[in-house]
Parts: structure tokens; sequence; C-alpha cells
């Protein structure tokens, strides 16, 4: 662990400062920086520099009783340190010695580390023999050179061996723990969190480094009876017996009978480490040896006899008597001290009581504890309080915490209630006047007492005051004061400001760290979990920030100054200290985004059997209950929630039903109190449910342990509910509604805004809309201030025409001129351009008229242009639909001839206002249309939404835009596309590649930005990544099989001896014609299964008829049919040397078209420096047609089925492979199942002897007269074995040496043969290497003759290359032989 002085400070945490603005809303604040904060788990919070509350806390009442911390027991690492001292302690203490532990290099000997280190190493016993002392100092920090390790082995040796011993039960051979009387008390050492703090200083002076305290003397001791009971003393551990001696020498108390001796040693060898005084712990023999009359009264109770009664003991505990030399270990001399049978001794093994902290026995005002808290500090640090640096006191705090020698105490104030002691905030209780600031800040969001019950938090529908969680809790803390690692009852968040006084640091760690802490505090305080499993529950257990970190988890830091809030997140683990002297107040609050995470905490609680502080199931219910009251964001979260709990309850409930429990009875279980409705197994408060027995009716169980209520019939037990299923589905859409009700009037509020002209509704639907929000209380958005704004606006310019012409009348009556007159009149004569002209059978009437006089009228062409200028804008009015009756379709060119229409009419102001109109539209159309095309471009793709915004919008213009509907298309079509691909993704199976590669290529073409798309795109790579690996696993170089065709059975195997088809007829290399299948089929998993069990069969059949035909090819002896010789080989030519027959087919193929197997490994191999007997050369021979692949290992297959499982996309290669796998597995466990037989071991035993006995080594003579044995006795049985010389080209002096192998190696019995040969065949078939394949093969190989013909073949084609020019002097080779007879 790492000291106080090494402690590096963490980051620091977000810190925020809000404007006045975002202040007014504290839980909207707090949501808004969310996201950024939750990272860390806390953040700090900077109020704007007004905000001040006043502090209201009665001075002069205020009075508090602190707790007591000592500040090393709350550190895990050296809590479990000290329990261990104590326990150590206790040992030694019923032995009848006292400890002392002993100083090496200036430092205390750290006796938990020093023997979890010996233990590490293997144990005493073993360090000693392999002497790894000095490695053990090493581990324990002590500088090399010094010897001091055969000093630790010393101190272990006498301390800690003993304890160990006894831990591991070696002395209690014939001992019955069950014997211990219950009620005998082992030692009178209590818990050290008990000991009362000193009256003279309650916080244990400040631990002098350089000079330290004078130890108490036995004076001091006997006028403390305290202290006379637990030799406890000083700011050092608290063990028994440390460093006491007597204030002078010449004054000796009468000893007791039974009391220790004491004698110092000192190990102060010149040059060695120096050690400290260490008391010898000696024992004394109680019994009186001399009285006749207890010489026969007591028998060993090890060995049952009385004899010996100089060496019979008598335990001071239960007057058992024991021999010494019957103890283990036995004792060489009788002890000098109280002593304690192993039976006594035993209760040392009883596990540490809870750890807790005590209540200090002193009451304290604010006014006397902050006179000592600053007493304290200054004294500790010799500085004035306000002078100390915040980072020497975090330096100070961690190195204290983590010392065992050192024991600081410190009080504080925690946990005080608000309600009986009063709020540090203002509040309204009715009991004094309140001035005006007070009352401003009396009702702040941001005051601790009115935030938990804001309209937004979750709390505010809890009736009850839960104390630190709707109520307030105050914390008056001094320096070192600590709180430490924890997270919030149900997971909610919590929020702490500080009133005054000095810093309190904090450490947080962000939610998704949280079970990493618990794991690194459970893995390296194991002791301390194993007797407290929820120990981080308990509040009592700080670690060290640093170590934390070096174990992977994030911590923040910040210290939180007077005037700041700090707030932890749902999950949040958190702590920290006090630097001195001030006063804090904290609450739990819970917004709506909390709801998941509360639900996750009561599955955790369950888990624990933790108790609940409240339902969440009944907060939950009473939301819902009444949906009308709850904030939007509320109610949608609480809808969320609601809908998970209730389809938990249907399948609960669905449960019950399934197993017969059909009896019901509805209870009110909020009237009942909490420990009447809790869950016996897990104790979650049960509220929707819970099963009960007529039988048993103190215990319930809530319906996720509905197994272990009773043994009663089922017929005993009935269920309990709050509401009906029914009844939760109207709640639930109760919710709904609310929840969607804004959505409902917003869309309405957007429709009455945007109508256009003739299409507007009343002012009262208008009003409407603005009293349902307020109703309703819909939260400040952007459409009510557009409503209101418009609301303001119909308020302020209502005037109706009588209106303006009776002001017009009065500024005619006035006696000025004003200029503004004409403006005035001409808004009441103006008429619109889109209604004044006259009407076109007025004007042709006139015309007719005009043209009918006698005369040439001018005003005839007059008439004659307002007649076109009329036509034209009839023509403008019925395309912009100013007319009534539908609107026919305008187009760009229809609007651009009109234009141009429009400049050969007479000019006027109803038609440059009309043209005004149509450049407009026409100017829009355009703009739309070109933005429309940059996105049909695809230069760069826009999202969906922005895509369905600009067709949004550009359907409101009257023009048909050809790109808009362009895009428009496309929009469908990607809708279309994300329908596919959640239809695809939601199937019972994972999608096909090939689905998801048409998806991909339809996708690419759309001009839409999709994340879908970008997803699919790295699966379909990931596919093809995993493809292209299994193909280069399985196929050849340049092979013309496909992957899938490799992976499933060859089942079309040549049966007609006449064809002569090339090798890869590509008829048969389609993936559709690899299994029969289509490829629809093969889609389906269950299709490609049975079609792969299908050719497994056919494939088995056709080798066989296939090789039937083959084996009436006789070879080169062949002459041949009516036809002609045969065709054999790949080549389909006739038969030739050399060629060598398949061992599978059992085709002929020809040496140089099909490469031959090398009957010698090259002299590189593994196998070249050992001799090889002939049954092991490598003369098998698989041609193309029937070794398809490379044929990898199994354990290459099985690493790509596991990146396989891995990807979310079906390939019918990997259906395919994992066939094969299975195949194989089934093949290769029947091959073990044949190998292991014990004819079939014993001829591998055979092979294995053979081949040891023969040496590759030889003399030249020897193989000589070998050579000559072989020929001279031809009869017997004969093996041959290559040196590495015939790794060589030259291997034709082999050939003389064949015809001399005659017989067999090893003998099978038929069926064993057949079973073998069986074997072999189904093994040659699968495309996977297995050493089981390689040893039937061997087996089979040897129990036949020699195969003389094809070895021959194999040489003579090893031997036809040239010899390189290089090596001339290897063109020879040599051979060795060795025949048994």
């Amino acid at each position: 662990s790492l000291s106080g002085e090494d402690f590096v400070p963490p980051p620091e945490c977000p810190v925020f400062e809000p404007s006045w603005e975002e202040f007014q809303d504290p839980l909207g604040y707090i949501a808004k920086i969310r996201p950024i904060a939750e990272k860390s788990g806390i953040c700090k919070i900077r109020p704007p520099a007004d905000w001040q509350p006043p502090f209201s806390v009665e001075l002069d009442t205020f009075r508090f009783t602190p707790r007591i911390q000592r500040l090393n027991e709350l550190e895990a690492e050296t809590r479990v340190k000290l329990n261990y001292l104590d326990r150590i302690a206790k040992f030694w203490e019923i032995q009848g010695s006292s400890l002392k532990i002993p100083n090496i290099e200036r430092r205390i000997l750290d006796l938990f580390s020093l023997s979890k280190i010996v233990t590490d190493e293997g144990g005493f016993d073993l360090v000693c023999k392999e002497r790894r002392w000095a490695r053990v100092a090493q581990r324990l920090g002590y500088p090399p050179g010094k010897n001091i390790g055969s000093l630790l082995r010393s101190h272990y040796e006498r301390i800690v061996y003993p304890f160990e011993m006894f831990h591991s039960g070696a002395s209690l051979t014939h001992y019955d723990g069950e014997e211990v009387d219950r009620e005998y008390k082992p030692h009178s050492i209590p818990l050290r969190q008990s000991v009362q703090p000193s009256k003279m200083n309650s916080y244990g002076r400040r631990a002098n480094r350089c000079q330290p305290d004078p130890e108490p003397t036995e004076e001091d001791i006997e006028k403390n009876p305290e202290l006379k009971k637990l030799q406890i003393y000083g700011a050092g551990p608290k063990m028994m017996g440390l460093g006491l001696m007597a204030r002078d020498k010449s004054i000796r108390k009468k000893e007791p009978r039974g009391a220790l001796k004491k004698e110092e040693e000192d190990d102060d060898d010149e040059g060695g480490p120096k050690e400290g005084p260490c008391t010898k712990m000696t024992m004394r023999l109680r019994r009186n040896i001399n009285n006749p009359q207890f010489v026969d009264s007591f028998v060993c109770r090890m060995c049952g006899r009385g004899d010996d009664d100089e060496k019979l003991l008598l335990c001071d505990g239960c007057e058992d008597n024991y021999h010494t030399f019957c103890l283990l270990p036995p004792l060489t001399e009788p002890p000098k001290g109280n002593w304690r049978c192993p039976k006594c001794v035993a209760e040392c093994k009883r596990p540490n009581e809870a750890f807790g902290f005590e209540q200090a026995t002193r009451e304290y005002s604010l006014q006397s504890f902050g006179e000592m808290a600053d007493a304290f500090k200054a004294d500790y640090f010799n500085m004035p309080v306000h002078m100390v640096p915040t980072e020497l006191v975090e330096r100070e705090f961690w190195r204290l915490v983590s010392s065992i020698e050192e024991d600081v105490t410190v009080e504080y104030g925690a946990d005080i209630h608000s309600k009986e002691f009063g709020s540090g905030f203002p509040m309204n209780t009715g009991l004094r006047l309140l001035s005006s600031e007070e009352e401003e800040y009396s009702r702040s969001g941001w005051n601790l007492n009115v935030m938990p019950v804001l309209e937004q938090s979750v709390l505010c529908h809890i009736n009850a005051d839960i104390s630190g969680m709707k109520v307030p809790w105050l914390y008056v803390g001094m320096v070192f004061s600590a709180f430490c690692w924890h997270i919030e009852d149900h997971w909610s968040y919590s929020i702490n400001y500080l009133h005054w006084g000095e810093p309190k640091t904090w450490y947080g760690v962000p939610s998704v760290a949280a079970e990493r802490l618990e794991e690194v505090m459970k893995k390296l305080t194991p002791e301390l979990f194993d007797s407290q499993p929820d120990l981080l529950h308990q509040l009592v257990t700080i670690m060290n920030p640093n170590i934390l970190m070096a174990h992977g988890v994030p911590v923040v830091r910040t210290n939180q100054c007077a005037g700041e809030f700090v707030i932890t997140f749902p999950r949040a683990y958190h702590s920290g200290f006090n630097q001195g002297y001030n006063f804090a107040e904290a609450v739990n609050f819970c917004t709506a985004d909390w709801l998941p995470a509360g639900r996750s905490c009561i599955e955790h609680y369950r888990r624990l059997r933790r108790y609940c502080v409240f339902s969440h199931e009944e907060l939950t219910c009473k939301m819902a209950a009444c949906p009308e009251r709850l904030d939007l964001n509320l109610a949608a979260a609480t809808h969320r929630e609601m809908f998970i709990i209730v389809q938990e309850e249907r399948k609960l409930r669905k449960g019950l039903m399934e197993r017969g429990i059909t009896e019901a009875e509805r209870e009110a279980f909020e009237l009942l109190p909490d420990d009447e409705r809790q869950c016996d197994m897990c104790k979650t408060t049960c509220f929707l449910s819970a099963l009960a027995c007529s039988n048993c009716p103190e215990r319930v169980v809530c319906l996720y342990h509905t197994q272990d209520l009773c043994n009663c019939p089922t017929d005993k037990l009935y269920l309990r509910y709050r509401y009906t299923l029914d009844e939760l589905l109207a709640m639930l859409h109760r919710l709904k509604v609310r929840s969607e009700s804004f959505d409902s009037w917003a869309n309405r509020v957007k429709e009455a805004l945007e109508h256009e002209e003739g299409n507007k509704i009343a002012i009262a639907d208008l009003e409407l809309l603005k009293t349902e929000a307020s109703e309703k209380k819909f939260p400040d958005n952007e459409l009510l201030y557009k409503l209101n704004t418009v609301l303001k606006d119909v308020h302020g310019a209502k005037i109706t025409l009588a209106v303006l012409k009776s002001l017009v009348e009065t500024m005619q009556n006035l006696p000025c001129v004003l200029p503004q007159m004409e403006e005035v009149q001409a808004l009441i004569s103006d008429r619109d351009w889109r209604r004044d002209s006259p009407a076109p059978d007025q004007l042709q009437a006139l015309l007719d008229r005009g043209a009918g006089l006698p005369v040439l009228v001018p005003e005839c062409d007059l008439l004659k242009g307002q007649q076109a200028q009329g036509s034209w804008l009839s023509e403008v009015r019925r395309t912009l639909g100013a007319e009534a009756g539908d609107r026919g379709e305008v187009t760009l060119a229809m609007l651009r001839s009109l234009m141009e229409a429009g400049c050969g009419v007479s000019q006027s102001v109803s038609v440059e206002t009309a043209m005004a109109e149509l450049q407009e539209l026409l100017t829009i159309a355009e703009r739309w249309e070109e933005k429309a095309q940059i996105c049909l471009e695809q230069r760069q793709k826009h999202p969906l939404s922005t895509l369905e915004a600009i067709v949004n919008e550009a359907q409101l213009i009257p023009v048909k835009l050809p790109n808009i509907l362009s895009l428009q298309g496309c929009l469908s079509r990607a809708r279309a596309w994300v329908t596919d691909l959640e239809e695809i993704q939601n199937g019972e199976h994972y999608p096909c590649l090939d689905d998801l590669e048409g998806l991909v290529a339809i996708g690419r073409d759309l001009p839409v930005c999709m994340e879908e798309l970008r997803q699919l795109e790295v699966q379909v790579a990931s596919a093809h990544s995993w493809k292209d690996k299994a193909t280069k696993t399985f196929l050849k170089k340049s092979s013309q099989h496909s992957l899938l065709e490799v992976l499933c059975p060859c089942a079309k195997r040549r049966e007609k001896v006449e064809e002569t088809a090339p090798l890869d007829d590509p008829s048969d290399a389609s993936d559709s014609n690899t299994l029969g299948l289509s490829a629809q089929d093969l889609r389906d998993p269950g299709a490609i299964v049975m079609a792969f069990k299908e050719g497994e069969h056919q494939e088995k059949e056709a080798l066989l008829r296939l090789q039937r035909a083959n084996m009436s090819k006789d070879g080169l002896d062949a002459n041949g049919g009516p036809h002609g010789p045969p065709a054999v080989c790949a080549c389909g030519g006739p038969p030739r040397a050399p060629q060598l027959r398949c061992q599978l087919c059992k085709d002929w193929f020809h040496g140089g078209c099909v490469p031959f197997p090398s009957v010698v490994p090259p002299s590189s191999s593994t196998h070249a420096s050992n001799p090889l007997c002939w049954w092991d050369w490598d003369s098998r021979f698989l041609c193309p047609r029937c070794q398809r692949s490379r044929r990898p290992r199994l354990e290459t297959i099985l690493a790509l089925l596991m990146a396989l499982q891995k990807l979310p996309v079906r390939l019918p290669e990997g259906e395919a492979l994992q066939c094969l796998t299975e195949r194989a597995i089934n093949w290769q466990g029947r091959a073990k199942e044949a190998l292991e037989t014990p004819e079939v071991q014993r001829a591998l035993k055979k092979l294995q002897e053979l081949k040891a006995s023969l040496h590759c080594n030889e003399e030249t003579t020897k193989e000589a007269e070998e050579e000559e044995e072989a020929k001279t006795e031809p009869k017997g049985n004969a093996v041959i074995s290559l040196s590495p010389s015939l790794c060589t080209p030259g291997v034709a002096s082999l050939l003389p040496l064949l015809p001399s192998l005659p017989g067999q190696v090893v003998s099978l019995s038929p069926a064993t043969r057949a079973r073998l040969e069986e074997l072999e065949l189904e093994g040659d078939l699968l495309e996977v290497s297995l050493d089981q394949s390689h040893n039937i093969h061997r087996v089979l190989h040897a129990h036949g003759a020699p195969p003389r013909e094809k070895l021959h073949t194999l040489i003579q084609v090893r031997d036809t290359p040239p010899p390189p020019p290089h090596e001339p002097q290897r063109a020879e080779s040599t051979c060795v032989i060795h025949v048994r007879s």
C-alpha cells in the first residue's frame, strides 16, 4: 500500500458556475450538466456571488454528541493489520505471555505483512529450506546487506510461527471445538473501537515522530484500572505489554500469582540492524507439585494417563491437565506464567465483531466544539489553523490512516437530524417571523429542505419524512474527521452545502466504476469482507485513492469551500475528510432520470438481502395513480418505468398460475408496517404482490422467491395483491395520455400559428390553447412563447373599419393638415390587385360598342390593354389559387412563362404587385430546387432529419419541384431501407451476409447519411474479414474450389470410369450445388445442417462406389478393354510410370501431374535426428480430388469458430464450419476410443519400443554387417531406418534394400483392423488434420506388409532431380538396416 508521503492528488472534478437565469431552476440545471458531471461521479457548483443564505441554526440551543474516529481504523488495509495484531496479542496473552512488537531499522515490524509474505513464499519451512529470508526482507522494504533476513526469521519463529501453527489446527489434534464452554470469555481485551479516549486529551496527542512520549510506568497502571486491565497506552498500536517498565528500579511490587515476568533483550549487533527492546514471552508452572493431594487427582487430556506428574500442566482456563510432551508443539520445560490449554486457546479463532463507530460521552455546543477543533489543529501542525495548507492536511491524513504506529483520534458530528436540531437554511415553520431575505431563501429550490420536494422531484411523492433522504442531515467537522466510501441509499442523488468553515475534501468515483471499486476493496482486504459482506454499506471503511487508481478505478477530487454545493450522482461512490472546523448540510433527491437506477438498485439489494428504505414499486404506482399532477418529463419517465414493472409483474403472476396457485386476496400493502411486508428471503419491501400461506401466516415472500416460502401444499398458498393487472394497465394508459398530452397540444398550436389566409382560427381558440398549457402545467417552451406573443399582438392590434373611418372623419375636422391622413385614407380605399379588376364581360361589351361606332375611338386601345391585363391577372390568380376552386399543378416553367407574358401587358400597380409575387415565388422555388439538387448529388450526405425538414418546408411552396420530388422518393426509400433492416435484425436468426450486402449496396446509393448504414458496413466488413481468414486457412493457393465447397461433404464423386472430365468441373463449383440447396435455402441454418448430415452419408456411399470402380484399374499392366487403356490421373491419360494409387479414391495418378509425398523428411525436421521406421515414413498419398484443402488443425478451426461467435452476421460458410467441426470432434472421440483399446495400445507400445531400439549413428562396419545379415536371413522381421544423410536427392541406393523388408511388425484381430480401416476412411474424408488419424495409419501400416512398390515409386520420384552443383559430396547416401529375427 502507498504511504501518505507518496500521496498523489487525483484529478479535479468538474466545477460549474451557473448564471442567475440558470440558477432559478435547480433540477433543470442539474439535468443540464448531468452528461458531463456524471462521468466523474461528483461535481461542484458555485452559486452566483450574491446568493448567500443566512445561517439559521439556533446557536444557544444547538447541542450534539459526536462520533469517535480512530484514523488508522478507518483505512481498510490498516484495519486488517490491526485486527491481526489484536488476534496474535490475544493468543500470547492466553498463553501467559505479553507481546512486544520488535523494531527493525527504526520502524515497527509489520507482523501481518511478514506473515502474508512468508505464506506467499511457500511457508516457513520452505523459506528456511530455500533461504528466502533476504527476499522476504526485500519485499518488506528493508535495505539489503544488513542481515535483516536472519532477524526476521528469528522474530517469525518466536512470535508468528506458533500462532500460525495454532491457526492451521496442528495443536488441536484431539480437541472438539463444540465442547468449549460457551460462557467462557477468552480474553479481557474489548474491541479497539469500544475503548474510550483518554479524559485528559480526547483526541490522541499529535504523534511526535522525533521524540516519543515516555512510556507509562507500572505505578501509572496501578492507579488507572482501565490501563491495568488493558495494558494499552500511548499513540502507538494498542497491544498487550508495549514497553512496560518500572519508574524506579528499586521499587518492586509483589508479583501476584500468575503474573508475567518481563525481561529486556537487546539485539544491537555491531553493523547489524538496530532493533528495539523486545519482551520475552515466558510462562510459569501453575501447579504445586509438592502438594500430595494433587498428585493422583488428574490425568492428561491427550493420552489419558496420570504418570509423569512433574510434566503435567493444569490449564488456568478450564482446569484440564496435559503433559508437556503430549502438546503440539511439545514444551521443553514447564511454562512460568498463566497457561491455557489448546481448547481455551481455540477461542482466538473466533471472528472479529463487526466494526462500527461509537458515540463520544461528551456533549458539545458549536462554540465548545469549535474551540476544541481549532486547538487540536493548531497544536497538531504547530501553526495557526488558517495558515495550514490544504495539501499538507491531505498528505498527513492519508499518512495517518495508513499507519499502525500512530493512533490519532478525532470526533465528527455526523448525521445530525435537522428536524430535531434545526436546519442551517431558513425554514418557514411558523415558530418565528422571517425577514424578507429569510422568506426568499426559505422558498429557494437550492434550500436543501425544499429541493427534495420540488415538483420535478420523485421524493415529493413519498409521504414519510425519511431522515437523510427527504430531511437534511447536519455535519459538524474538525480536521481529519472523515466520511468513508459509500453510495447513497437507493442509489439516489445527494447534494451537500458547506455553510461555513474550513474546506471539505471530496473524492468521487463514477457509477460505471462502482463494481470495479467493490472488487478492488474485496480483493485487497478479503479478511474484512469475509466477516462483513455488506461492509461498504456501513460507511466505516476508507481506502487510499492512489491504491484504487493503481487498480484501474477512476477517482476525482475537489475542495468544497464555504458557500459551495457538491452533487453526487446515482451509484457514484464518494468519500472525504474535513480540513478543519466547519458546518455542512446534506440531503438526497431523485429526478426523473433516476428511476431506472432506482429499479436496478432494488435488484441489487435483493441479491444482497438488504432492507429497502422505501418501496420502489409503491413510489412508482403512487405517481402513476395521479398522472395529471406529474411534471411532463417525470410523467414520461414514470410511464417507461411503469411499463417495465407491469410486464415483470404479469410474467411473475403467470408463473404462479402455472404452478396451480389460483387463490388471491387484495391487500393494501401501504397500510402495513414495513417489517410485515418484507420478503422473508431477500428482505425486499413488497407492494404490488406477495405470496402467503394460510398455514404460515407470519411469513410472506416476493414473487421472485415463491419456491422458498414453505413446504405446504399448493392449495394452501395464495396471492396477496395490491392491484389487478387490468388496474395496472389502466394506470399505464393514463400515464401514456399524460406524457403524450404535450405533443398533442404542441401540434395544435403549430397548426394555429401556421394557418393561411381564409383558414385562420378564432381568438377564443388561441385563448383556450393558452389556458390548457397553464392547467396542465406544461413547461416553458418556444411554442408557448410564440402563442403569448401572438395573443399580445392581437389584443394590441384590434381595429375595425368603422374605427378607421371614424379616425379619418376626425382628422378631416381638425383645423390643421396632417401628413399621415393620405396614408390612412389609402388604407380605407386601397383594394387588392387580386380582386381589383373589372369583369371581362363588361370590358368585352364596351369594346363591342366601341367597334360599332362610326369613328375610331382612342379609348378602345386602352380598353384592349386593360382586357389583356385582366386576362393575365386572371391567369395569375388561377395559377396561384387566388380564385375559388381547385388549384392546378404549378411548375417552374409555368411561372417563367407568366413572368414573360407579364412583361408584355400594360403596366399598373396590380400588374407590378402580381409580378413581384411571381418573382418572389419563382426565386424561392428555384432556391429549394438548388438545395435539393445539392442533396441529391451526394457530395456530402445529410441526416434523414435534415432532408425531411427540407422536404417538409419545400412542400409548403405551391409549386411542383422535380428535385424535391426526387428527394422525397429517396427519403421514402431510406425509410423503407431502415424498416427492412429492422425486420432483418429482429428476425429469428442473425441476418445473412448476402442480405446485409444487398442493404449496404442500396444504402450507399441513397443520398442520406444513416448511422445504421455505417454500423452495417462495419458488420459486413467484419464478416468478409472472417471469411478471408477462413479462406486462407483452408484453401490451397490457386484453388478452384470455393470455401463452402471445401467445408461441405463432397457427395458428387465421379463414378464413371470412362469419364475424362477435368479435375474441377465448373458445374460442380457453385455453392448451391455443394449441398444441393438453393440460395434461399442457404439462409436457413436448419436446412444447412440437415443437408450437411445427408451429404455425409452420400459422400461415404459415393466414395465406396468410386473405390470399387477404381480398383478395377490394374495400373501399368492394364491392356484396356475394347475402348483402349483406362483413363487415370487428373490429366485423363493412360497409365504410365511413375504413378501412385490414391489412399482414398484408389485411382492412379502420374508423378508429373500431381505432387507425391516425400518419403524422407528434410534435414531440418524435428524427426531428422531420430531413426524413422518404415511404417513412420511419409508414404500416404491423397490426390487433389480427395484432399481439397490445406486441412488445418482442429485448434486453428476452433479459433475461427470463436471469432465467428462474435459476428452479428450469419454466413453459410460459418454453418458449414460448425458442422465440419462437430463431425471432426465426433470422429476424434470414436478414434480415441478405438486407440485406447488394449489391443491397439499393445501394438502402439510395440512400435514405440522398436523405434527406441533403433539408432541412426552406427558405424559403417556395423551397417555392412546388418546389411549382410539382412541378405542371409530374409525370413526375419526386418526393420529399416533412414539416417539423416538420406535426406538428400541421392536416395536411389535404397532401391536394392526394399525387397528385404518382409513380414508385418504388429498383428491385429480382423474386427479391430476393420474398425480402424473404417475410421481411417472416415478420417481421410475430413478436411481437418487430427493426430489420431496419423496414429491409426501407423498401426494399420505396421500391421500389413511393407508397401515395397509404393516405396520404390516414391524413392524413384525423389531421386529424379539432379543433385545441386554445390553439393557433389552428398550425391551418395547411406542406409542402416536393422533386422530382427
